[in-house]
């Protein structure tokens, strides 16, 4: 799951929705001397991921990409299921969309301090780029997976990754729609 889906099925506190993020950000970091609920937000990401990378919807969506691309399809879908996530949201709940994305903003600005130095500098360009909001449109998908392949430090084929998921879109989609219900159940259920 990518950023916007992991603060979707956070607890709901801003602390916990920063832990959340932070889950993509622990590398060195003392996750034992963090807060409780910024923890409880940490454990809920790694908790996603696992239930997530285990879906038999994911690893089927996986294998619909080219054998050239199949190592990155991963990364490709955690993105992608942020634009479903918004494609589709009154399905998954009664909260506005541009409510939600605007205090999760807010909440990101306000609790820098809980975030590794990575993080802070991330969710500020997400935060003044509108990310999120941007994530609705597909044709920017695109440009948010090749800006991933250049951060990629090895040779790679990940660039251009959105051509292979044109014509997937619809069944991609349906897998989507198939699986989240089945996170969202997980999410919710995660201590």
């Amino acid at each position: 799951m990518n950023h916007l889906a992991h603060l979707f099925l956070a607890p709901d506190s801003p602390e916990a929705r920063v832990g959340s993020m932070l889950g993509d950000f622990t590398r060195g970091l003392d996750i034992a001397a963090l807060p409780d609920s910024v923890r409880l937000g940490v454990r809920h990401h790694l908790a996603v991921d696992s239930f997530t990378d285990r879906h038999s919807d994911v690893l089927a969506s996986k294998r619909l990409f080219s054998a050239r691309r199949r190592r990155f399809s991963g990364i490709a879908l955690d993105v992608l299921y942020d634009h479903f996530l918004l494609r589709h949201w009154s399905e998954f709940t009664d909260t506005d969309q541009n409510a939600f994305i605007s205090a999760v903003y807010e909440e990101l600005k306000n609790n820098e301090s809980l975030m590794t130095p990575d993080m802070a500098t991330t969710t500020r360009h997400l935060v003044s780029h509108d990310w999120f909001g941007s994530y609705r449109d597909l044709d920017n998908i695109g440009y948010a997976l090749d800006r991933v392949a250049t951060r990629i430090r090895f040779q790679n084929s990940f660039a251009g990754i959105i051509e292979e998921i044109r014509p997937l879109h619809s069944e991609l989609e349906e897998r989507f729609l198939s699986f989240f219900p089945d996170l969202q159940s997980f999410a919710g259920g995660i201590e």
